[in-house]
């Protein structure tokens, strides 16, 4: 232990017996309030531990994506409204709930990082670091122009209601293939290093059915044509109530000598933010509605042309794109009467 200097001791006027008993109380009091504090009692701090805080992200995986990027990868985290991801300690991006990954880019090659992922919630507060995660990212290659080979013999099996597993064969290259990258339609969802030929796809909805391919990364960053498309349908059943707008309501207006339905619904629950919503009139499909901004996450609003003639009665129902890309299911059906203001 090191040694603490021993101050010169000097005369202190001795407080008077009002000013000693006051001094006793205030001692009492910041004792109990240490007490407090020392016990977890007092205002909750930003260590995930109450407050309703977001956990920390578990499954967090890091794999080198090319010579100056890294895939990083979690698993949802309740209450989340967004993830924000670190490499050390300085914050390099942030991605909505529905995401649950990112490319970290802007790296540099032959060399070592450590990554580490929090969640906040929608009041922006933030849950605790997740474990860390390490990965190297390899050499560079130089004037590299030759993308890897098409993977071939992609296939796959349903892996329980909610997720997939799919295989393909190695793809070749000239400098050697460093990553996969699974594609789910149009949408990169998923990416494993370029040792291996397989991948687990979760967070999918029974009874749904999906289309993958791979595409193989080179340390350059040259990426190959897509495999064959794998189309899988997940076992189980999906009525689609959990995935339906509710407290559908539909009413309509005149304005300008035509007749509008006013419609509002409150949004699904999805595992992210629903933008995009599908509105059905007649049976038919008669407009969509796509948000651009913040899409609303209490009560979504639409107004549409419905026509000039009073007293027609139409029937009209919502469904929205869920973050996984698939369509959910529709909402109550509800009929409106132009003319009829609610």
């Amino acid at each position: 232990m090191r040694g603490v200097p021993v101050p010169t001791p000097h005369l202190v006027p001795r407080p008077s017996a009002q000013r000693r008993s006051a001094l006793r109380r205030c001692a009492l009091l910041c004792g109990a309030l240490a007490l407090v504090s020392s016990c977890g009692w007092g205002a909750g701090g930003d260590d995930g531990g109450g407050g309703g805080l977001p956990g920390a992200p578990t499954g967090v995986t890091a794999d080198a994506g090319s010579a100056t990027s890294v895939h990083v990868m979690w698993n949802a985290v309740a209450g989340a409204e967004a993830y924000e991801v670190y490499r050390g300690a300085t914050k390099v991006t942030e991605v909505p709930a529905a995401d649950r990954m990112t490319d970290v880019t802007r790296l540099r090659p032959s060399t070592a990082y450590v990554f580490t992922v929090r969640a906040r919630d929608a009041d922006g507060r933030l849950g605790p670091n997740s474990a860390e995660v390490r990965a190297t990212t390899p050499a560079a290659a130089a004037a590299d122009r030759t993308a890897p080979t098409r993977p071939a013999g992609a296939h796959g099996r349903a892996a329980g209601s909610r997720a997939v597993q799919l295989t393909w064969s190695a793809a070749t290259d000239d400098r050697g293939v460093v990553s996969y990258d699974v594609y789910q339609g149009d949408t990169k969802i998923h990416s494993v290093g370029g040792a291996q030929t397989a991948a687990v796809v979760t967070g999918l909805r029974p009874g749904t059915r999906y289309a993958f391919t791979v595409r193989a990364r080179d340390a350059a960053d040259n990426v190959s044509p897509a495999s064959a498309a794998v189309r899988l349908t997940t076992p189980g059943a999906d009525d689609g109530r959990a995935t339906a707008p509710t407290g559908l309501r539909a009413a309509t207006h005149r304005a300008d000598g035509a007749y509008y339905i006013d419609l509002d619904w409150v949004p699904p629950r999805a595992d992210g933010v629903v933008t995009e919503y599908e509105i059905q009139l007649d049976g038919s499909r008669a407009t969509s509605l796509v948000y651009g901004g913040d899409a609303p996450r209490d009560r979504a609003e639409y107004s549409f042309y419905a026509g000039q003639e009073s007293g027609v009665t139409h029937r009209v129902r919502v469904r929205a794109k869920l973050p996984d890309g698939t369509w959910g299911g529709f909402s109550a059906e509800r009929t409106v009467t132009t003319g009829r203001e609610r």
